[in-house]
């Protein structure tokens, strides 16, 4: 009984030969591993900064007024927001641009992870960014109530600016999502024609 020879399968083929300039320019992507790396340091900030903020609210929660402590609560949900994008950028810009992080298969897997590319990361980054200012806003808002008075670390004008910069986020992720739609539409009119 002979068997018959297996045909070469495309995992198993060598990869294709790039010239040395060529290799350069791919290889030039790991000098962003730095740059991911000075991100988890600043995550790392963020969660002392948690920590140190958690602390004050539960040291000083019986001092405190509940409008305090909805404002610190406040701040600890933009550190929040702020560390998940961190995790976004870090995660999903690695995956996009660097290199592969083989998670298939692993149980703590990003959901998000399996279908990110830059439009993905764009969208989300764009989402996040709004979410910040919002809490942002939220912030400004209730501590505005105090306009007028010597607590007030706000001016109306200030107010209307960061209302002004809150919508111009919201335009700009509208922007992008309207943008990555069209481009997208083209993609498969291109495909199908």
């Amino acid at each position: 009984m002979t068997s018959e020879p297996k045909a070469p399968s495309a995992l198993s083929a060598p990869p294709p030969q790039i010239g040395p300039f060529a290799q350069l320019i791919f290889g030039s992507r790991w000098l962003q591993v730095p740059l991911y790396v000075g991100l988890i340091v600043a995550q790392a900030v963020y969660v002392l900064l948690f920590l140190k903020e958690l602390w004050h609210l539960v040291a000083h929660s019986f001092d405190a007024s509940e409008q305090q402590i909805m404002l610190v609560v406040l701040g600890l949900i933009d550190v929040v927001m702020i560390s998940n994008l961190l995790v976004m950028v870090i995660v999903g810009g690695y995956e996009t641009f660097v290199s592969r992080l083989n998670l298939s298969g692993h149980p703590d897997e990003p959901e998000w992870l399996s279908h990110v590319n830059a439009s993905v990361l764009k969208i989300k980054l764009a989402m996040a960014i709004i979410g910040i200012s919002s809490i942002s806003l939220l912030r400004t808002f209730i501590e505005a109530g105090n306009l007028g008075t010597t607590r007030s670390n706000f001016t109306e004008t200030g107010v209307m600016w960061q209302v002004l910069i809150h919508l111009t986020f919201i335009i700009s992720a509208v922007g992008i999502a309207w943008v990555d739609r069209i481009s997208e539409s083209g993609q498969r009119k291109a495909g199908h024609g």
